[in-house]
């Protein structure tokens, strides 16, 4: 039978609106084949196409790939651009392998596709969006092999061991092997979940390592003879001066991987050996997390969007580098009526786009410093800012100022605990009345690793655990504890990170000491006094939930430091 005929059979289409549509279809040409052109014209979908199909071809039709049906052990002699041209993967299904197409007609490509895998292949349909997926998800999952890669490089020459910057760093950038070893280091850091690559030069070796969860792994590294090729090839990536290596440089770089765009910022440093590069990764595709998927209790989440709804004052987020605190301020964010509200943002750098929202990178280089961009921001009649970081004296004031003049503000500081925001802003030269006035609230936060819900083991309070934790200890007597194990699906026996919090509001006795000028062991008391629960109590409770482990939350916030 015919398609159409089959599409009618099935009641899809009438037989009038099928001589309707031939008929078309030939006055248009008739190039397209006719079942693509039915769903073109939403006559049918693709589904209905795809059963007509099989029936027609005698063939198995999946409405969806799942992980079951993939194996990337299947495409180890496939290349990728063959796979994505012919929309065309091969996939087990019943315990055979299957070239699943959507276009059953492709009988060629099934029969190289078979040669290519020296394997007697079935024939399944699903739609092609199904098939698009799967592809990448083999090519992605498929090992990259950069420790085999290394050891199949051919050794150094003598020539380059005796001088190993002899050669050109135009030729060097442009090595396919060293291009590939990027290319599959990339990849090994996408599959890993790495946040940062390091790769460090010693006098007879380089080593790299993975940031993963916060903690650097050691990797497979290249050998000393490709350093010089390496590091000029980054560079060039990077847009740097390939051959500036007396003075540290900055760029940054975007690479697809599959459907994924990544971000690389590439900072250099000349060190006694050679330079030193960090690759900072940042995946574009990445989703944004949501306010309740932080971490925050639901006292804490409750009061911190009540914070959120203030019209006008400054809302700080503390902690060190690499907390999550620009995470945090995406997530609040996201809670913002951006229809209703005018919200501009000015950070270093933009790292994910934000719909509905204006958002500026500053450019030290032009004179767009946070400072200026901030005072031209004033101008744009905002309702909201976020300010990615108070530096200086100046950004201070015009935050500070900003909030006393009718604007909601967020910013972060470096500190070590919420309450020392205050402090931190005195230190720099704000007033303490305008500290005490313009700040609504401060939050601290740390990032903890998660234990692997796979491995984690029963624990109990160690001696150590009960002297670090003082008074605090009382709490985790005879409580349920897990201890980190370590599994193949884990990173010594952790996996994800979640956040530690402390949110303590500015107001009343806590103003008082601020224009007093700003104690830190009075404000320390008086926070205590009012129960604010520190970053520890936050981590023991994460512990006790069986999230965490006490060992990562004395790790990570350490102990003593919050004691009025």
């Amino acid at each position: 039978m015919q398609l159409g005929d089959i599409l009618v059979e099935q009641g899809k289409l009438t037989a009038d609106e099928l001589t309707r549509a031939l008929q078309q279809w030939e006055e248009q040409g008739g190039t397209d084949q006719i079942g693509e052109w039915l769903v073109q014209q939403g006559m049918c979908s693709e589904m209905d196409v795809l059963e007509a199909l099989g029936k027609q071809f005698n063939t198995v039709v999946l409405p969806q790939i799942t992980e079951d049906h993939l194996d990337s052990s299947l495409v180890s002699r496939l290349p990728v651009d063959w796979a994505r041209n012919r929309t065309m993967l091969p996939i087990r299904l019943d315990g055979r392998i299957a070239a699943v197409t959507s276009d059953p007609t492709q009988i060629h490509h099934q029969e190289t596709l078979a040669l290519l895998l020296q394997e007697e292949l079935i024939t399944a349909l699903a739609p092609a969006r199904e098939i698009e997926r799967g592809i990448e998800w083999c090519y992605y999952n498929k090992e990259s092999g950069t420790g085999e890669f290394l050891r199949t490089l051919e050794p150094a020459p003598e020539d380059a061991r005796r001088d190993p910057g002899s050669d050109d760093l135009l030729r060097m950038a442009d090595n396919a092997p060293v291009t590939q070893l990027i290319n599959l280091i990339l990849l090994d850091a996408m599959k890993s979940g790495a946040s940062d690559i390091h790769i460090e030069p010693y006098q007879k070796s380089l080593r790299m390592r993975f940031r993963i969860d916060g903690i650097l792994y050691e990797k497979s590294s290249p050998p000393k003879h490709l350093e010089a090729a390496l590091v000029s090839r980054l560079k060039v990536m990077a847009h740097l001066d390939i051959a500036e290596k007396r003075m540290p440089q900055d760029g940054t770089a975007r690479v697809r991987i599959g459907e994924r765009e990544l971000d690389i910022r590439t900072s250099t440093v000349p060190v006694a050996e050679g330079e030193r590069i960090v690759l900072r990764l940042l995946n574009r595709e990445s989703t944004l997390l949501p306010l309740y998927d932080l971490g925050m209790s639901a006292a804490m989440l409750t009061r911190f969007q009540a914070l959120l709804a203030e019209p006008f004052g400054v809302i700080w987020v503390t902690g060190p580098t690499g907390s999550g605190k620009t995470t945090t301020l995406y997530a609040a964010l996201q809670e913002l009526d951006t229809n209703q509200l005018n919200v501009i943002t000015i950070e270093d750098p933009v790292e994910y786009q934000l719909p509905t929202i204006s958002q500026i990178g500053i450019k030290p280089k032009i004179g767009l410093t946070f400072a200026r961009g901030l005072r031209h921001i004033l101008r744009q009649d905002p309702d909201v800012i976020l300010v990615g970081e108070t530096r200086d004296l100046e950004t201070a004031e015009i935050v500070v100022r900003s909030s006393l003049t009718g604007h909601l503000v967020f910013s972060t500081l470096h500190t070590n605990d919420a309450i020392s925001a205050a402090v931190r802003l005195i230190d720099m030269g704000i007033e303490p009345y305008l500290v005490a006035a313009a700040t609504r609230a401060a939050m601290a936060q740390r990032l903890v690793r998660q234990l692997c819900p796979h491995c984690r083991t029963p624990t109990l309070l160690s001696d150590e655990m009960r002297t670090a934790l003082g008074a605090r200890a009382q709490r985790l007597e005879n409580a349920p504890l897990w201890a980190a194990s370590g599994c193949e699906a884990c990173s010594g026996g952790y996996k994800g990170r979640i956040g530690l919090f402390e949110l303590v509001e500015l107001d009343g006795d806590l103003q008082d000491i601020i224009r007093e000028g700003a104690n830190l062991r009075n404000l320390r008391r008086a926070a205590a006094e009012r129960g604010m629960a520190t970053l520890l109590d936050d981590g023991i409770d994460k512990a006790l939930e069986g999230r965490t482990s006490i060992e990562e939350v004395l790790r990570v916030v350490g102990h003593g430091s919050d004691a009025p």
